[in-house]
């Protein structure tokens, strides 16, 4: 700021000469309708310059008129609109002075215009001969341009204007011949004046035009008295008189301004009409010549020089043409050649000053000095020439404003020059110390501008170096400026400007930061994108890291910036596009930039879509079958149009469907159609390329075809009989559009293959026909021929069929079963004579049961199983059989008509096989080094069941696991087993398998965990006993249970409908401790924990539960490091209805006792249920067998089985794969879903006492015992 005030300073102590700086325009025309209008003069100078006024030459001062306000610190007045400003009309010139010369304004004309009028006059009716031109003149009136003129009846409809009638530059209406349609009594002209918003009328005038013989004439042309027309083609004795009228005179002077119009104007009069025609002599017409009002006018636009020059127009018509010869000469206003210059002077020097104007005609030049003629201010060293002043050894004195006044007709120019004289050392007018900063590579201006006298020398130094900066990328202007070229990093640095005088020297310093520059690393990409789809392009660019708050990313479509609004996304550098649309395709350029440079890259975003419809559809060679259609495609959306689509569609069978007809590539644009006979059509088009198919063209007109004869007779004919003694004939249908015309009907011919027996034929509409008493099973030649009104089809083809099946009447012989394993068998058979088939051989069908396990000694009639083959086959392979069973087999043929009888059955025995999977596993009473194991034997045991193959393995949370350790129980009897010598808090992950003397089965798998030696109970919402989980966290935290725990005994619950009662014994030691109470809805699975409760409360209520809603509850413990889980069950609330009924019992205590002693009872009868079965207790189920049941004729290849009945057998649900070498395998085993019903559960004693309803969660599948714990 201190900087620039001194700057400020600096030029205002130095003196200088007034400039003005502001005026008025050369002209300013007083319009009614404006309030005031402001003569302005503002000028520039130290001292401040005084004003000063003339009007038309004389002295006037503003200040003395009262309705005049001057305004303050200038030289500017107001005139104030008050009604009548006609006084003020004149010419004005302003004069700025101060102690060093006077400044002068150019002349300012004040015009008060008046409102033009035509003058009141009577004017008689113009009555003419038809034929005759004529004129009917405007004469408007003057006033302040441009002038319009229109012509119009009196209701101000528009006189028609053509090659005939025309309006000339002059105003007046030209009819070349009158016709009887112009006699008019309403002829008026209308002139407007735009600038004052006034519209004046003339008197209407009337034409009388009478009729006349002959019209046709040479051309004449409207032309004055002397004229340098000509006419040709018919000799001057046999010319009609010409009429002499004055011919239009032009809007423009002879000789046209340049840049502005030249217009050339002619008018005819000649019957009929000519032709117009317009040449310059010598040369050809510009290019920037137009012709207008049907080549009566001729315009050159923008007048030059080069446009002086003889013009032509010609006339021409039927009866020969006549000419006329216009000469145009371009002149042009004042303008300025050399213009005079201001300039500030050593004392001592020479001074010349020049002035040098050109115009058409040349200015005259006149000279002033601060407003006064030389001849008024003498002086002895100045010298006035043609075009210059020249001054010698000018002193402070000869200060002063020089003007120079070029002027002709057309114009005038004024230029005032400032001629200051005076000895000053350098001023350095930029501020010092100011900052530059440019980008590597670029150009960097540093300013240092200088006011001295005579000139200063200007040096530019680097940091603290004495010498000039040089090189090819350094140059000093002329203005003192350093401008350096490709900067680089090492051009940072403090700059110093000199300037040195012989009246002093000065000096100030630049500093300049060089920047790295932006550059596009990741410019966008070319994108091909569907319409409606989303468009995305991406712009990555570097940027030097101090100009981070100017930088920004600035993204264009086709040069519009991309704004954030509607279905643009713009975020930087990345600009997302939503929904597509056709208008979103162009060029896409994304611009980085700081306050220093920029960086561009673009790419083209093409938009894909379906093509549109093809259009302009025409039907051409039109013949009874065929018709050729051609059609222009749409566009195709910048995918290649790949094929087109005809469609046709006709008004007899099924009208306003579109049918495919035709497929033509799409380098096509024409088809032959193929069209059958009796047919309406309607033809439609539509394109395909890589998109997809766009939308159908609009139809074409009805198209119609004659009848003719079938082209084809009916196919896919097929003869099969459904009885013994008949042949039914079937074929398909010709499709109506195939009838060719009406009464279209079938004739069907047979006869027995292999004999000399005519051919049977009926005639039938329908399509198919059925032969009665025919033998069984023989072949049959049939055929069958198509004909309507116009005559038959062609010759059909004859195929061959049979008659009517019948159920086979043997049986396969010598039925033999090979058993593969101990689930597959392999069976084979003598296959039936084909003369008992009595029809086509489908195959064969496999019938067996199971009859019982060999485990049991009672037989029975198990579910049956089918298997159906398909072919003439004596082997087939008999899946998915159980082990160690006795079975019972049946082999029978079938056909088209059923299946035959059955073989005499066979029995056989499958070997034993390992057991199946055990149901259920459960791990109990987990103390504090041993765990018990609990489980159900093998539904089915496969075989004889020698015992359990029983492998655990340390799992705790580390990544490690222990070693796999097995125990073998031989004893099939064994429920249960107690694995002791278990580390102290450790988790373990146990398999079990169920052996027979093959082998053992595929294990199931369950994980618990040891617990501390202060072991709990906790009772389910029943007033049932839980037992607490192996390591289970809380989500918070996956940590194990710590080594100090606050002690609960007697954990138990109580619901209701909507709340749950936890209730607990406080152990002695921790009776002050605080612990959570978490729980969760199964359903919806979010955690919800309680405020901290202390154990000394003996209970705690979870209020808001869903009614019949189940929940995991965890008592949590609380702690600084980690929140695991003390405690955790599964409870459920009871349904609304029950609430009420049992609310009470679950608390009491001899209703515990009773529920544990049905659970327990429950349980030892379900073990025994499972022990009986195992042993043969089996209900057989005797199921009757349908004499002929139905086939099916799927099959399969030989040695392989084929689809299986609805009654086959089907794999145990649940069952699980092997553990195999790892274990992995087994770990489903958790589940009880697939065995038990949804209202059991599991206690140590393998008995169900209470709900299970096979949830994914550990904790509500694993088994909960009754265990006390000493604190």
């Amino acid at each position: 700021m201190r900087a620039a005030l001194t700057l400020v300073c600096l030029v205002s102590a130095v003196e200088q000469l007034p400039t003005i700086t502001q005026q008025s325009p050369a002209s300013m025309i007083a319009f009614p309708f404006d309030e005031s209008f402001t003569m302005r003069c503002e000028a520039k100078g130290n001292p401040e310059p005084e004003y000063r006024w003339t009007k038309n030459g004389q002295y006037f001062d503003p200040s003395l008129d009262p309705r005049i306000t001057k305004e303050d610190e200038s030289g500017s007045f107001i005139i104030t609109n008050n009604g009548n400003v006609t006084e003020h009309q004149g010419r004005y010139r302003c004069y700025a002075s101060n102690k060093l010369g006077t400044a002068m304004s150019e002349e300012i004309e004040f015009v008060v215009p008046h409102v033009p009028k035509f003058p009141k006059e009577k004017i008689d009716p113009i009555v003419v001969k038809e034929g005759d031109p004529v004129v009917l003149e405007c004469n408007p009136p003057k006033g302040i341009p441009p002038l319009q003129i229109y012509w119009m009846t009196l209701g101000l409809q528009h006189i028609e204007q053509d090659e005939r009638v025309s309006m000339g530059l002059n105003g007046n209406l030209y009819f070349s011949n009158a016709l009887q349609k112009d006699s008019r009594r309403d002829y008026c002209c209308y002139a407007a004046f735009p600038r004052i918003r006034t519209i004046v009328q003339k008197t209407a005038m009337s034409v009388v035009v009478q009729s006349s013989r002959c019209l046709d004439r040479l051309p004449r042309i409207a032309l004055p008295d002397s004229t340098g027309s000509r006419a040709l083609g018919i000799p001057a004795p046999s010319l009609p008189s010409i009429r002499r009228f004055s011919m239009p005179s032009f809007l423009l002077p002879v000789a046209s301004y340049m840049h502005t119009l030249c217009c050339l104007h002619h008018v005819y009069s000649v019957t009929p009409t000519p032709k117009i025609e317009w040449t310059k002599m010598g040369k050809g017409l510009p290019e920037r010549v137009s012709v207008q009002n049907h080549g009566k006018l001729l315009t050159v636009l923008r007048v030059q020089e080069e446009d002086n020059g003889k013009y032509m127009c010609r006339a021409r018509n039927a009866h020969g043409e006549a000419e006329h010869y216009f000469h145009v000469t371009v002149e042009e206003p004042p303008k300025w050649i050399s213009m005079p210059e201001s300039t500030i002077a050593t004392v001592g020097t020479e001074v010349r000053i020049n002035c040098v104007a050109a115009g058409f005609p040349q200015p005259s030049t006149v000279w002033r000095v601060n407003g006064q003629s030389l001849n008024d201010v003498p002086a002895s060293n100045r010298k006035v020439f043609d075009d210059a002043i020249v001054l010698h050894n000018v002193k402070p004195s000869d200060s002063a404003v020089y003007q120079c006044e070029a002027s002709n007709r057309h114009g005038t120019i004024l230029a005032n020059a400032n001629i200051l004289v005076m000895n000053l050392p350098p001023m350095i007018l930029t501020e010092d110390s100011q900052e530059y900063a440019a980008v590597v590579g670029s150009s960097v201006i540093m300013h240092c501008k200088v006011f001295s006298s005579p000139a200063s020398t200007i040096m530019w130094t680097k940091d603290d170096t004495e010498k000039s900066v040089e090189g090819e990328r350094f140059s000093v202007h002329d203005n003192g400026s350093l401008e350096i070229r490709s900067v680089q990093k090492e051009d940072m640095g403090q700059y110093t400007c000199f300037t040195t005088n012989i009246e002093g020297k000065s000096a100030i310093t630049a500093i300049l930061d060089i920047k790295d520059p932006t550059q596009i690393v990741e410019p966008p990409q070319d994108l091909r994108v569907l319409r409606g789809t989303t468009a995305q392009l991406t712009c990555q660019a570097e940027y030097d890291r101090s100009l981070r708050g100017s930088f920004g990313i600035l993204w264009e479509k086709d040069g519009i910036v991309c704004l954030p609004v509607d279905r643009y996304i713009v975020d930087e550098g990345l600009l997302q596009i939503i929904n597509v649309t056709h208008r979103d395709q162009g060029v896409y350029t994304c611009t980085a930039r700081t306050l220093l440079d920029q960086d561009s890259g673009s790419a083209h975003l093409i938009v894909l879509d379906a093509p549109d419809s093809p259009a302009d559809l025409v039907l051409f060679e039109h013949k009874d079958r065929s018709v050729r259609l051609k059609w222009v495609p749409g566009d195709d959306h910048n995918s290649s149009i790949t094929e087109f689509i005809v469609e046709y569609e006709e008004s007899q069978w099924e009208p306003g469907r579109w049918k495919k007809l035709s497929q033509v590539p799409g380098t096509r644009t024409s088809a032959l159609l193929k069209l059958h006979g009796h047919v309406d059509y309607r033809f439609r088009v539509s394109a395909v390329n890589g998109v997809g198919r766009g939308e159908p063209s609009e139809p074409t007109g009805r198209y119609k075809t004659p009848p003719s004869a079938p082209d084809k007779n009916p196919e896919n004919i097929t003869v099969e009989g459904h009885l013994p003694d008949e042949m039914a004939i079937n074929w398909e249908p010709l499709p109506p559009i195939e009838h060719n015309g009406p009464g279209l009907e079938y004739k069907v011919s047979y006869r027995r293959m292999g004999t000399d027996e005519d051919w049977k034929e009926q005639v039938v509409k329908r399509h198919s026909f059925i032969v009665k008493n025919t033998p069984t099973f023989v072949p049959y030649e049939v055929k069958i021929q198509a004909r309507n009104h116009q005559g038959w089809g062609p010759e059909p083809k004859v195929v061959i069929g049979y008659s009517g099946e019948d159920f086979p009447s043997g049986a396969p012989d010598d039925v033999a079963v090979e058993v593969m394993n101990n689930t597959l068998v392999k069976v084979t058979w003598t296959r039936v004579h084909k003369d008992k088939v009595h029809g086509h051989l489908g195959g064969y069908r496999v019938n067996w049961w199971r009859l019982r396990s060999l485990l049991q000694s009672k037989k029975g009639h198990g579910e049956k199983h089918s298997l159906t083959f398909s072919g003439d086959r004596t082997h087939v392979l008999v899946p998915g059989l159980r082990p160690f069973s006795e079975y019972s087999l049946t082999v029978m043929a079938f056909n088209g008509r059923g299946n035959g009888p059955g073989s005499h059955p066979v029995t056989f025995k499958t070997p034993e096989g390992a057991p199946e999977q055990i149901p259920i596993l459960r791990a109990t009473n987990a103390q504090r080094n041993s765990i018990t194991l609990v489980w159900a034997p093998p539904l089915e045991a496969n075989g004889i069941l020698t015992g359990y193959l029983l492998q655990f393995q340390l799992i705790n949370d580390t990544n490690d696991v222990g070693s796999l350790q097995s125990v073998n129980i031989t004893s099939p009897d064994t429920n249960k087993w107690v694995l002791q010598d278990l580390e102290l808090l450790s988790r373990y992950k146990f398999y079990l398998r169920a052996c027979s003397r093959v082998g053992c089965g595929p294990p199931i798998s369950e994980e618990s965990a040891t617990v501390p030696e202060a072991n709990v109970s906790f009772f389910t919402g029943q007033s049932t006993t839980l037992s607490p989980p192996s390591t289970t966290t809380f989500p918070m935290a996956n940590v194990t249970l710590p080594s100090l725990v606050p002690a609960l005994l007697n954990i138990s619950s109580s619901v209701s409908d909507n709340f749950a009662k936890i209730s607990w014994i406080p152990g002695r030691e921790h009776k002050d401790s605080e612990f959570y109470v978490a729980y969760k809805n199964n359903r919806k699975g979010n955690w919800k924990i309680s405020e901290a409760v202390n154990t000394s409360k003996t209970f705690h209520i979870i209020h808001g539960l869903e009614p019949g809603t189940v929940y995991t509850v965890r008592l949590v413990t609380k702690n600084g490091l980690d929140n695991s889980s003390i405690f955790e069950d599964v409870i459920k609330t009871r349904g609304t209805g029950l609430a009420s009924m049992h609310g009470g019992i679950a608390t009491q205590s001899w209703f515990i006792g009773l529920m544990c002693a049905v659970a327990l009872l429950t349980l030892i009868v379900l073990i025994a249920c499972f022990i009986n079965r195992n042993k043969g207790g089996k209900y057989s189920v005797k199921e009757k067998e349908d004499l002929h049941p139905d086939v099916e004729s799927q099959g399969m290849n030989d040695d392989t089985f084929c689809e299986y009945s609805d009654n086959d057998e089907k794999p145990l649900k649940g069952s699980l794969r092997s553990l195999g070498g790892d274990m992995k395998a087994a770990d489903s085993g958790d589940s009880l879903v697939d065995y038990g019903d949804e209202d059991g559960q599991f206690n140590e004693d393998g008995s169900f006492i209470g709900e299970y309803a096979g949830r994914k969660e550990r904790c509500s599948a694993e088994v909960k015992g009754t265990v006390p714990i000493t604190a």
